[in-house]
């Protein structure tokens, strides 16, 4: 259900502006309609209120937890059970975050990804993005939303772009902490761009090698590193945030001394941070995770170099914390092996 459906209901039941406000607040705040100085028989139209239970039945029938696989690094997955009875991964972060899905599986292919192999199934609805964000405060507290998880934004982009903008205004988020990650779309950039809420941008770089980024992302769009660059560096300099660059550490593949020294001359001077990953192996798939005393080498080479760079672990190492690995598991799919 988009949200501007869940809008127009609440419209017919006599609701104005600021007895939408109030529900939509109420909802992707996990709080109780009675919450504050204004309890809702003091205000809301009666039809509304008398409403209010259905409503909030319909909320949660968007999206449930199935099962719930934490970590040791105290992050936790999620399987999320949708309306029509397809899943997806949702991802407890700590320090108050969660990772959203936007799609049901992903078209993009990214070779070493999982969610990638079976293709896109079906787009998130924006209520069902935000459904995920509230059954994440109803387990903790969320100041942080990253559209990290399975799916591409920038190819569902106008739920998502809906969702950022209730999470950003009704959600109690700042705009920096939604992150909206793109392997990059210039549809995204413009939308982004002209946007009230603007999100800070999370770019997957991955390569600076125009044939090994299309080979490793057969179905981004066809626009060099240089080209994802500029159009990324103009909207960090629009929305004053840097554009955390993505790169997935593959052994042997995108961690030589070359990448490097072009990572240097792509990203210096620029309003940024090199976000980089040592790969999440999945079974079945031809990539490897380096050493993380070769990550670490290469994180302090890039720092020496001038290039704000910053080493992360992905989230749930000991869960199979690969995205797509939960829901491959749960669907049964099969991961192929793929050529090189």
């Amino acid at each position: 259900m988009k949200l501007e459906t869940i809008r127009a209901g609440l419209r017919e039941l006599g609701a104005l502006p600021l007895h939408e406000q109030r529900v939509l607040r109420d909802w992707v705040r996990a709080a109780p309609h009675d919450q504050g100085r204004r309890r809702p028989q003091d205000f809301l139209p009666k039809a509304l209120r008398d409403a209010l239970p259905d409503i909030d039945a319909r909320f949660d029938a968007l999206a449930r937890v199935l099962s719930t696989h934490p970590a040791e690094d105290g992050s936790a997955r999620l399987l999320v059970g949708l309306h029509d009875g397809q899943t997806v991964e949702t991802v407890l972060l700590p320090r108050a975050g969660v990772c959203v899905s936007s799609q049901v599986g992903c078209a993009v292919g990214c070779q070493f990804c999982m969610t990638g192999q079976g293709g896109l199934v079906r787009q998130v609805s924006s209520g069902e993005i935000v459904a995920q964000v509230v059954l994440a405060r109803r387990l903790r507290p969320v100041k942080k939303v990253v559209f990290m998880g399975m799916g591409e934004p920038a190819h569902n982009l106008d739920n998502v772009m809906e969702a950022i903008a209730l999470l950003g205004s009704e959600g109690n988020i700042g705009h920096k902490n939604l992150v909206f990650s793109t392997v990059g779309d210039v549809r995204a950039f413009e939308q982004l761009g002209a946007s009230a809420v603007k999100p800070a941008l999370a770019l997957s770089l991955h390569t600076t090698k125009p044939a090994l980024r299309a080979r490793l992302l057969p179905r981004a769009p066809a626009l060099s590193p240089q080209a994802l660059v500029a159009h990324a560096e103009h909207y960090a300099r629009l929305s004053s945030y840097p554009v955390q660059y993505q790169w997935t550490l593959l052994d042997g593949i995108n961690d030589g001394d070359d990448e490097m020294d072009a990572i240097v001359a792509l990203l210096k001077g620029k309003h940024a941070v090199l976000n980089m990953i040592p790969y999440n192996s999945n079974p079945g798939l031809p990539f490897r995770r380096p050493s993380w005393d070769k990550a670490r080498a290469i994180a302090a080479g890039l720092l020496e170099r001038g290039i704000l760079t910053k080493l992360r672990d992905s989230a749930g190492q000991d869960v199979d914390g690969g995205c797509g690995q939960l829901r491959a598991r749960a669907t049964g799919e099969q991961s192929v092996r793929l050529n090189r």
